[in-house]
């Protein structure tokens, strides 16, 4: 009776090796680890029911080796392909010429300061200008600016620009 079981007992332990390696590659948030902790704990209640020592093994086991094979899994896996496939990694390159696209816009946007436009919709006080051609979404310092008023370019902070009726 007892070799059927322990049969089990390895056959679980085996299932729940492969459901934690299929966490790896199949986004569940968690949901297929904890499938795999339930067949690990069913494996350790086999293992227990074939013997004491067979029970006290697997459990030493599990409690040893689980975290060891968490830091290496850790360790490793952000450097073999897969894992930098999903880690998304090399979008280093990506990152930086967004940066640069970003720093760029900023200083275009600078060169607006003193540039005089038009207000393209009533502003109270957020509304859109047209400066040399481009129609842009700006915040009106000093109250509401109604549509067709000339406006210029005060203070540009990031993705605001700040306009100012010219009298």
């Amino acid at each position: 009776m007892t070799e059927p079981m322990l049969l089990w007992a390895f056959g679980l332990l085996a299932a729940a090796v492969l459901i934690f390696a299929i966490e790896l590659f199949v986004p569940s948030g968690g949901i297929i680890s904890i499938v795999g902790l339930v067949v690990l704990a069913a494996s350790i209640v086999c293992f227990w029911r074939v013997d004491v020592w067979w029970g006290m093994a697997s459990l030493l086991a599990v409690i040893v080796l689980g975290p060891l094979a968490i830091s290496f899994a850790f360790k490793i896996w952000p450097h073999t392909p897969v894992g930098q496939k999903l880690m998304l990694a090399g979008d280093e390159e990506r990152a930086a010429e967004m940066r640069e696209e970003r720093m760029k816009q900023e200083t275009i946007r600078q060169t607006l300061v003193g540039v005089e436009g038009e207000a393209a919709t009533d502003m109270h006080p957020i509304g859109s200008v047209t400066i040399e051609g481009e129609r842009l979404e700006a915040l009106a310092e000093g109250g509401m600016i109604p549509r067709g008023a000339r406006v210029r370019v005060t203070h540009v902070e990031g993705n605001r620009i700040r306009v100012r009726r010219v009298v």
